[in-house]
């Protein structure tokens, strides 16, 4: 049997130091080669990411070892940039080019590696890495006393039974105006920070609580008030005031992609054509035809290049990035990051941390956010240091099928050990690690029946008891990876608690007070009190075995580790 050319960018006997690199960082690179192949030159062939030519790194044998040769080369970069490469490989007999095919080679065929070098200049807060997160939808957490609605965009109502499901049925004009609430508030999480202290959270993502008319606040009205609904900015510092107090973090929602169409930027836009505001919107036809968010007349979309547009939500002192930050948040989580063009997103992290050094910066990004084209621009999400952490979609999906049984664990592997190359180490220990959210169907459902049929289909199906028992064992077995693997858990409200649901809006019910799983609370207690450790907070990550239904992992930190196994067939899972 022929002896295959042994490269592996995941092992450090072939490429070290493993993962990114950053700006005059030595790696070194080892090729073992059948000593029969009679190698005459090796070299190793760097392209930009566009795929263009950039530069050759020649090899020299390092050492003999039967049946191979060593070849290796040691180089730099001295620029952050993203990069894919290759091996040409010269023989007495031929010469051919070495690819990446799974974690072994193949020739003349497969995928290109990627090497990242990315900047160290604005460096990961590290009080953030390994924090435990706890993601609210504001009007579905909690009420506690009453707020002025004087205020409140028309019109609305007010869901008197607690326990009654979202509408999620057009009205007679055939549109879901997404305008039932619950009147879930600011001080109703304040009221609640005992018990997600308690629970062990850190830190707290806020879905959007800025003035806007539905109850999902994406369709932003005014970036510089609070929704009345949820209280005022008085309310919003007594929330965070009291969050520091013990040691809790308050991130926002940030929508500057596009605002709501009874915004009053949008308004005075369409109703003066000298507005300062036009040209913050693309009109195709002034002002009835313009640009909207996926089509969504009622969300029009932002020109982001506009100056004066940046000016106002953080270039100036009195921006809406300063106001917020001043009132006591801790950073910010865009939403649809992919929309915001590199200028307005490195302006936007730059003035952040001018603003606060310590400050934190997430991106919504369901994909690998290291590699990611958006609009046929490849992002610079951490070359360039525009992001501090993402969301980790693309675990959420690989930990979900491990834990139905779909993937034997291989597939688990391949995306833990993709995002730890892919990603710089303070950005993987700082990843939004989640099991559901706004977004998706929640965790306990999601593991026992992953449809996503039309809303009527979906408000009518209803699990067993067998069902929702199985449910919650496999959520155990998914929240140890979530809490076990680097980054930051983020535990969407009310998951710990047992809720369930399909997709929006069935995702966003009420947290039904007094009705909690006191199981899955103290199984997320033990979680959270766990990830404290430092080895998970902020160790490397490197799979030991997979296959079989079955994954081992090693944490390891300061010289000391910590082995995580999982069982999906036995549900079982344990950590030494």
């Amino acid at each position: 049997m022929a002896l295959r050319i042994l490269y592996n960018s995941l092992d450090p006997a072939y490429k070290s130091p493993f993962g990114t690199l950053t700006p005059g960082q030595s790696c070194t690179m080892t090729l073992a080669i059948p000593c029969s192949c009679l190698t005459t030159e090796v070299a190793l062939v760097l392209q930009w990411e566009n795929g263009s030519f950039f530069r050759e790194e020649a090899f020299t044998l390092d050492r003999v070892e039967e049946p191979y040769e060593y070849y290796t080369a040691t180089f730099s970069f001295d620029e952050p940039g993203l990069f894919f490469y290759y091996f040409r490989i010269c023989t007495q007999n031929e010469r051919f080019r070495l690819f990446r095919q799974g974690t072994d080679t193949n020739m003349e065929a497969g995928d290109l590696w990627q090497l990242s070098c990315v900047t160290d200049s604005l460096p990961v807060p590290e009080e953030f890495q390994g924090r435990v997160f706890y993601q609210i939808f504001p009007d579905r957490f909690h009420r506690a006393g009453t707020c002025d609605c004087s205020e409140k965009l028309t019109p609305y109502w007010v869901h008197e039974d607690l326990t009654e499901m979202p509408v999620y049925l057009p009205d007679e004009n055939g549109e879901v105006l997404n305008n039932d609430f619950y009147g879930g508030n600011l001080n109703g999480i304040r009221e609640k920070l005992p018990y997600l202290h308690e629970l062990g959270v850190r830190a707290i993502y806020l879905n959007p609580i800025f003035k806007a008319f539905s109850t999902h606040r994406y369709d932003t009205a005014d970036y510089s008030r609070i929704d009345p609904m949820l209280g005022t900015d008085e309310d919003f510092a007594a929330l965070c005031e009291a969050a520091h107090k013990l040691d809790m973090k308050i991130i926002l929602d940030g929508v500057f992609s596009h605002t709501g169409s009874q915004s009053v930027y949008f308004q005075h836009a369409i109703s003066d054509e000298r507005s300062l505001y036009r040209k913050w919107y693309q009109f195709k036809n002034y002002p009835t035809d313009y640009v909207s968010w996926w089509g969504f007349k009622t969300l029009p979309t932002i020109d982001k290049s506009s100056e004066s547009f940046m000016d106002y939500i953080f270039g100036s002192d009195d921006s809406v990035i300063a106001k917020w930050l001043r009132l006591g948040a801790d950073g910010l989580r865009l939403d649809v990051v992919d929309e915001l063009p590199d200028d307005f997103l490195m302006k936007l992290r730059l003035r952040l941390r001018e603003l606060n050094p310590k400050a934190f910066l997430i991106g919504e990004v369901w994909e690998d956010a290291s590699n990611k084209v958006a609009y046929g621009v490849r992002r610079r999400y951490f070359t360039h240091g525009q992001l501090d952490s993402v969301m980790n979609y693309p675990w959420r999906t690989a930990i979900l099928r491990f834990c139905r049984g779909e993937d034997d664990g291989n597939g688990l592997r391949w995306a833990i050990m993709n995002l730890a190359e892919n990603y710089p180490a303070a950005v993987l220990n700082s990843n939004l690690n989640l099991l559901s959210s706004h977004d998706v169907p929640r965790a306990i459902t999601d593991l026992i029946d992953p449809v996503n049929g039309e809303r009527e289909e979906l408000a009518a199906r209803v699990m067993t008891e067998e069902q929702l028992k199985l449910g919650k064992e496999r959520f155990k077995l998914a929240s140890f990876l979530q809490f076990t693997l680097p980054g930051c858990p983020c535990v969407y409200y009310g998951d710990e608690a047992g809720m369930t649901g399909y997709r929006d809006p069935f995702n966003r019910r009420y947290y039904i007070w007094g009705e909690e799983d006191e199981q899955l609370q103290a199984h997320i207690r033990e979680l959270a009190h766990m990830k404290q450790n430092d080895i998970l907070r902020f160790g490397t990550v490197e799979v030991l075995e997979a296959g079989e239904g079955k994954i081992t992992y090693r944490r390891t930190y300061g010289g000391k580790s910590l082995v995580c196994a999982c069982d999906a067939e036995k549900l079982t899972f344990s950590i030494t």
